[in-house]
This record gives C-alpha cells, structure tokens and sequence, in this order.
C-alpha cells in the first residue's frame, strides 16, 4: 500500500505510533544517560535493555511474538538500520 492510499484514519494511526515511538526512545536515552552517568559499561545496558523487553514480550504478547521480534530485529541489524555509518538514500 503507498502512502498516498492510505486513509486519514491510518495516517493518524501511524502518525500517534510515530509520536509513541519517539516518546519512548527518549525514555529509552534518558535511562541509557542515566546508567552511563553512574558508571555502568554500554553492553551491560545494552543487555539489560533487551532483556527486559523480550520479558515483557513475552510477558504480554507470549514467546511466538518475542521469537518473531528478535527474527525483525535480526534483518534490521544485518541490514545496516543501527549502524551509526549508515546513511539514507
């Protein structure tokens, strides 16, 4: 579907999941600052990080759904979408 088939509905809908994703990435560095700031090393944090969220998946949403974020997760890394190189074309 291309953007410009989308209803005004979906637009808002995608543009509220763009807001609560921003909101939460700000949470997300605030927390990663503030851990830093105490001295905590970046792949303690990074692993701290991701398995609390894989609990709360799986917590709710159950181990199928976690298996299939860690399977998103997998392509977006090898794709390059972290990579602090990366640059948009």
């Amino acid at each position: 579907m291309t953007q410009n088939s989308l209803s005004p509905v979906e637009d808002l809908d995608d543009l509220i999941v763009q807001e609560k994703m921003q909101v939460a990435m700000e949470y997300q560095h605030d927390a990663w600052a503030d851990g830093a700031a105490e001295g905590i090393e970046p792949e303690i944090l990074a692993d701290a990080a991701v398995t609390t969220a894989l609990r709360e998946t799986v917590r709710l949403l159950g181990e199928e759904r976690a298996e299939e974020l860690i399977s998103e997760l997998r392509e977006r890394v090898l794709s390059g979408e972290f990579s602090p190189d990366r640059t948009l074309q």
